[in-house]
């Protein structure tokens, strides 16, 4: 399988690190992305720009490889569908990746599977949500096209109606949760499953991004166990192949819920590129290509900071203080090739490790205080 022609739909960062791992074993890789200056432009063996959405461009761009993948949902199933059809192996599965396009279909899914996740109920507009004030505070979201934040609004009395969404979508309950935590986990096409290390993430309190995780996440090994029981349930239901990113609630009482999946590499695995025996990003090639899963052993305890761009800065990009990260130990910066930053926009990541949570932490800080990105102009 390491001579198979290999399509990955998509070429922001997420494929830009598929393909930095794909470059150990000498996968002939293909990318398909609508930006003729994406990530993965400079360092791709092909490169291909395109529409991730249109049926033509993505059925002519699969139809000579062998195997297919995405960094990102918003793709066309359809054509995906013909390409297996066709006798192609497209990983994730496209009936994976249409039901979690979805929300809707999503939730559902969770509740027809015995998957723990918070009361939900389907919305059809923002008069519909009207409908529901009981029902608050609560999330809601839209059905399709969410991503990184956007798509989510949260509702705690009826003066919030007006920021519903006037689109298909969700009311999600608002759980009191005291930690969201994330089980990343693999399954190849003979069932063989590798679950990493459970970590805790900490999102940016405005924009609903991850701002920076630890792994080991700070709970009790039941606890932990009980997540990865979850996350492995969660894709064996999915039958799906490659990786799995399953983001939880933990709420006081001991409970864990499903809040959203990702059928692909997610930002609560890129630590695993230092830390662990194996990254996200091989153990997704060694799952489609159906090889032996690799040991998720971690290294040391972890943790890592997105980079984002600085608000009120938008223009050539700046890294402000790299030189005092590259002079700090095990601090490890991942720039994503992308020439223009925009306020929160992601722009890297930075791996830190230590010997313990406590020292993690203080290197959190630090790095936080001492890295920027801002605009020449």
């Amino acid at each position: 399988m390491l001579s198979s022609r290999i399509g990955i739909l998509g070429g922001g960062q997420l494929g830009l690190m598929l393909l930095q791992a794909a470059t150990d074993w000498n996968l002939d890789i293909h990318i398909l992305d609508p930006d003729a200056e994406a990530p993965c432009k400079k360092i791709a063996p092909h490169f291909q720009q395109g529409s991730l959405q249109d049926y033509d461009t993505v059925y002519e761009f699969g139809k000579n490889l062998d195997v297919i993948t995405i960094e990102i949902e918003k793709v066309n199933v359809e054509a995906l569908e013909a390409l297996e059809k066709a006798g192609k192996k497209v990983y994730p599965q496209p009936s994976v990746i249409r039901l979690i396009q979805d929300k809707r279909v999503q939730k559902q899914f969770y509740r027809e599977h015995n998957l723990p996740t918070a009361d939900f109920i389907l919305t059809d507009s923002r008069e519909d949500v009207k409908n529901h004030e009981d029902f608050l505070p609560a999330f809601h979201k839209l059905g399709r096209d969410g991503y990184d934040g956007r798509g989510v609004q949260r509702l705690t009395s009826a003066a919030d109606f007006h920021k519903a969404f006037d689109q298909p979508g969700l009311l999600e309950k608002a759980v009191p949760f005291e930690k969201e935590l994330a089980v990343i986990v693999a399954r190849n096409s003979t069932g063989g499953i590798q679950c990493f290390p459970t970590v805790e993430m900490v999102f940016h309190p405005e924009h609903n991004l991850v701002e920076y995780l630890f792994a080991p996440a700070e709970i009790s090994e039941e606890i932990d166990q009980k997540a990865r029981e979850i996350a492995t349930k969660t894709a064996e239901a999915f039958q799906i192949v490659g990786v799995l990113a399953v983001e939880l609630f933990l709420t006081a009482d001991g409970e864990i819920l499903i809040n959203e999946v990702a059928p692909r590499p997610h930002n609560s695995g890129h630590h695993t590129i230092r830390a662990n025996a194996t990254s996200q990003f091989e153990q997704h090639w060694r799952a489609i290509l159906d090889l032996p899963l690799g040991s998720t052993h971690s290294y040391a305890p972890s943790a890592m900071v997105n980079l984002l761009g600085e608000e009120g800065f938008e223009g050539p990009a700046v890294y402000e203080g790299i030189e005092t990260l590259l002079a700090t130990e095990q601090v490890f910066p991942f720039l994503y090739w992308k020439a223009v930053t925009k306020p929160f926009r992601k722009m890297g990541h930075i791996t830190i490790m230590d010997s313990s949570i406590e020292a993690l932490k203080e290197k959190v800080d630090f790095v936080k205080k001492n890295i920027k990105v801002i605009s020449a102009s």
